[in-house]
Formats: structure tokens, C-alpha cells, sequence
């Protein structure tokens, strides 16, 4: 009897305490989110090794941080020929130790990132064989020719204005999910602005494409899998079709104090929404490693990401609602920050007393109190303090 009265007592605990957004609404989670907690900083990962697979001390150490993750594009790539594979590889890796985690399949709807069995034929090799592949690639309206990205590695660009290419690439990014037996999918260059690379006079047309390339692939790899959209949190048609959203930090533009603010907003409108938020960052002073190409030297970076996180850490513990989720490295190579041990994301956090306050109406400090920890930070400045108790 006093087990089962305390089962009561915990089930009616939980019922009692719903994770709240900063509003005081009450989040409206699904069965198939990864499971949340404010416990210690809750994290996500999403790295690749164009090389190789995990190892299993790797996959380990992951998942002790997290039950959150995506395998980047190009991984495992050289060993195994398709990054569809080496995302298998990781999901049954880490299902194994950690039955619950998710673990998601990445793909892009922009660039033809010729890794995976779906877009390996999108080489000049592969066109030069199968010419009906360039009616799937976007032409340069200068040139005549298709569009082409060269560095840091050779690709092509899709044609989301074509409605075939949009069939296609759905039952492509659907069939990744099935194969690889991944948690759902994350989806690159979601972002649909002037200065996303799109043709200046069509970014409308661009935009409800991408919303018609969503809802096929939601419909396609069901209710129960995740669909996280890089970027996208302000693309009204691809807005419905997602469950998690990406703020990637890639320029100084995105990390300005006004886009910081405004951000903060967005990820409290998402969490209204029921929908999930990741803010990543990433430590400055990198060399040019790439994730297509494979790491390169990284020297003194360890040193800089650690020197930097509290101020980036408390951006994120600002805006930070339920289901929020901090990435943070220095780029999406396996060995760029990804297998580094940060104390601070391990230290008991709590859930948010209250939402952040600004000190003054005009000014660029907030603080926010946590159960167990204080957060300041000015973006103008870029200068933070996390008090620890």
C-alpha cells in the first residue's frame, strides 16, 4: 500500500507540475519529443566524420550529455559510401545504449550534397551520364549554366520551383528516414530571405514551395518523427509542417543584440506553439574546417570555446523555454567541439523562476534566475556572468 500511494503521490506531482513557458502557459508536448529537463543544461548534438564511424567511447560520451541528436551530412561517408549508412550505423549505436534517445537523418533542400544514394549522381560525372538530372537543378539566370557552389567542395543547387524535383526530393528525404531507421530529420537552408542565395525576384514562390516540400515529407515519414527546419522560424508557409526549429548563429548579423532579442520572442512564440527550439553556437576563431571536406587543425580551440561558453551559454538561459536545446561547438565536424567536456553544461541548472528581465527599458542587460543559477549578460558589450548555487 505505501508503494502504491507513493506512485499516487508522484503521479500527481507531475500532473501538478507541467513545464511552463514564460508566460505561465503550460507547454503541450508530444509522445514522440525527446524527453526534457531542466535537471542541467539541456543540450543537443548534431556533428559527422566524413571518415569514419563512431567509436563506441564516442557514442558513449554523447549520449551521457544527451538524448538529442543529429548525424550530419557527409558521415561516414569514405567508409561507407552513403551518409544514409553511416546515419544507420549511429542510430542503432546509440538506440543501443539509449533506447529513448533520437536520433535524426539530415538532408538539404537547396544544395545537392552528392553523399547520400539519393544525390550521388549530382556531379558533372553523373550529369554528363544521366542528363534528365538538370531539370532538378537550378540554373543561373547570368550564365545559362547550372549554379554551382565550389568551395570548401563542389556542388550543385536544387530547383524547388519544379514540381517533380519536389516530388522527388520528399520521397527522397522520407526514404533516408525509413532506411536509416532515424527519430525523424533534420532539414537544411530552410531560410527564405534576400540573402539566402534564391533568385531575388522569386522568393515567394520559393517560400510556398518549400512549405509544399514540408508538408509532403511530414506526411510522409508520419505523425511520430521529428521534423527539425534550419533557419525557418520566421517562414510562415513552412512554419505548420515542423516540430523544431534551428537558430544557427551562422554570421555576426544573426548574433547582433537586436537579433538576439528579437530571437528571444521567437523561441517563446515556438514554445506557445508546442514546437521545439535549438540555439546553436559556435566558438569563434576557427580555422576553415567543413564538414565536406574533413577536419582540419583546430589548434587553440579547445581553449576559446571554453572561454566563451558562459557568455553564449547565458544568451541561450535567457530566452530558453521548454523543449529549448543549446548546441554548442565550433563546427560540425565530429571533432570540432563535439567530444569536449564543458563543466558548466553539466552543473545542476532548475527550471526557470520567471522570465528574463531587462534592466532598464532601453538597454541591452538581462538577467533571469534559474533554481540554481543567476544569469546577467550584456549583448551590447557581449560581456555574461552565470552565478552557480
Amino acid at each position: 500500500m505505501l508503494g502504491l500511494a507513493t506512485l499516487s503521490f508522484c503521479t500527481y506531482a507531475q500532473k501538478k507540475s507541467p513545464l511552463l513557458v514564460s508566460d505561465g502557459t503550460i507547454f503541450k508536448s508530444k509522445t514522440f519529443f525527446p524527453k526534457f529537463s531542466w535537471s542541467t543544461t539541456p543540450m543537443y548534438y548534431h556533428f559527422g566524420d566524413i571518415n569514419r564511424v563512431l567509436k563506441p567511447e564516442e557514442v558513449k560520451f554523447i549520449a551521457d550529455r544527451t538524448d538529442f541528436i543529429c548525424i550530419e551530412k557527409s558521415h561516414a561517408f569514405n567508409e561507407l559510401g552513403d551518409a544514409v549508412l553511416g546515419t544507420k550505423q549511429e542510430v542503432g549505436a546509440f538506440h543501443k545504449i539509449k533506447p529513448d534517445a533520437k536520433v535524426l537523418f539530415y538532408y538539404n533542400s537547396y544544395v545537392a550534397w552528392p553523399f547520400t544514394r539519393f544525390n550521388k549522381e549530382f556531379t558533372p560525372e553523373g550529369i554528363e551520364k544521366n542528363k534528365e538530372l538538370k531539370k532538378f537543378l537550378e540554373i543561373n539566370p547570368k550564365t545559362g549554366e547550372l549554379t554551382t557552389k565550389l568551395k570548401p567542395n563542389f556542388s550543385y543547387y536544387f530547383d524547388a520551383l519544379n514540381p517533380d524535383f519536389r516530388k522527388w526530393w520528399a520521397e527522397s528525404a522520407a526514404e533516408g528516414v525509413k532506411v536509416s531507421g532515424a527519430d525523424g530529420i533534420f532539414i537544411d537552408r530552410m531560410n527564405v530571405d534576400e540573402k539566402s542565395g534564391y533568385p531575388q525576384d522569386k522568393l515567394a514562390e520559393v517560400s510556398k514551395a518549400k512549405g509544399e516540400m514540408m508538408a509532403a515529407l511530414k506526411q510522409k515519414i508520419g505523425p511520430d518523427k521529428i521534423l527539425i527546419g534550419n533557419n525557418a522560424a520566421n517562414n510562415k508557409d513552412v512554419f505548420p509542417s515542423c516540430d523544431a526549429f534551428m537558430f544557427e548563429h551562422y554570421n555576426e548579423i544573426v548574433t547582433s543584440k537586436e537579433n538576439l532579442l528579437k530571437e528571444w520572442g521567437d523561441m517563446l512564440r515556438i514554445a506557445k506553439a508546442g514546437k521545439m527550439t535549438i540555439y546553436r553556437f559556435g566558438a569563434k576563431g576557427k580555422g576553415p574546417t567543413d564538414i565536406t571536406v574533413g577536419a582540419t587543425k583546430t589548434d587553440g580551440m579547445v581553449k576559446r570555446s571554453k572561454d566563451q561558453l558562459e557568455y553564449y551559454l547565458s544568451c541561450f538561459l535567457i530566452g530558453a523555454q521548454p523543449y529549448s536545446y543549446l548546441q554548442w561547438n565550433w563546427g560540425w565536424n565530429l571533432e570540432d567541439g563535439n567530444l569536449i567536456r564543458y563543466p558548466e553544461l553539466q552543473k545542476p541548472l532548475g527550471a526557470p523562476k520567471a522570465a528574463f528581465k531587462r534592466v532598464t527599458p532601453d538597454g541591452w542587460e538581462f538577467t533571469r534566475e534559474f533554481e540554481h543559477a543567476h544569469v546577467w549578460v550584456n549583448t551590447e558589450t557581449r560581456k555574461a556572468k552565470i552565478t552557480w548555487n
